[in-house]
């Protein structure tokens, strides 16, 4: 989060944390409000200890454990792991500065891997929070500079850190900042070369399809484990 921004904190069924501020676009309102929700659904799905099931039924979530979180649901799944381990059978790096580094490869291998629940939320966690950085930060850390969490309650933790970095950036922007292009300086994506508000609907995108997958995978976890 840069520093001086204050830290929104999201519900227990989604939505946002506090009300769009007043002066921002109002092209840039209904994409805020979206990403508010997207964000806000997965962190109540990540943490418990209930969701809004989507039609406002609240449904019991059992908080995300460290077994759940590097859970391979097939053989030689991509997840965060040790760098004294190795990586994954088709990674070819571990990328990360602390003891644990989330799979990679270069190129990406072709089909993709499926990937964990700690490969997609770092991965997440990982795009919200340098491009904050890269937009409104000091524009300097890439991948390989980040720490991942080997800890569930870590990646969740870090996970609605970024989200709230991404979303203090996207507060920043007055309506001539989100026709500019290259506002975002990250390096891994096409940000030199997109209006910002492009970058924008990109990253809830980003939120909602991993959620999304995130979910999926804590149900399919929950029938693998059932007694």
């Amino acid at each position: 989060m840069t520093e001086g921004a204050a830290r929104p904190v999201w519900g227990r069924t989604g939505g946002a944390p506090t009300d769009p501020p007043t002066d921002v676009p109002p092209r840039l309102v209904p994409l805020l409000r979206q990403y508010d929700w997207g964000v806000g659904r997965l962190l109540d799905r990540l943490r418990g200890p209930v969701v809004d099931s989507g039609d406002g039924e609240r449904v019991d979530v059992v908080p995300l454990d460290d077994a759940e979180y590097r859970w391979e649901p097939v053989p030689g799944a991509w997840s965060v792991r040790r760098h004294a381990d190795g990586p994954a059978p088709g990674a070819t790096v571990l990328v990360g500065a602390g003891e644990w580094g989330r799979d990679g490869g270069r190129p990406h291998p072709w089909p993709p891997p499926v990937t964990t629940i700690a490969w997609r939320t770092t991965h997440l966690l990982e795009m919200l929070e340098l491009r904050a950085e890269h937009t409104v930060g000091d524009r300097r850390r890439l991948e390989g500079d980040l720490r991942y969490p080997g800890d569930a309650a870590g990646a969740v933790a870090a996970l609605e850190a970024a989200a709230g970095a991404w979303r203090y950036a996207l507060t920043t922007a007055d309506d001539a900042a989100l026709d500019q292009v290259g506002r975002s300086t990250y390096p891994d994506g096409d940000d030199a070369e997109m209006p910002f508000l492009d970058l924008v609907w990109w990253m809830n995108q980003e939120v909602l399809h991993h959620g999304a997958e995130i979910a999926l995978l804590r149900d399919l976890y929950a029938a693998a484990h059932r007694a």
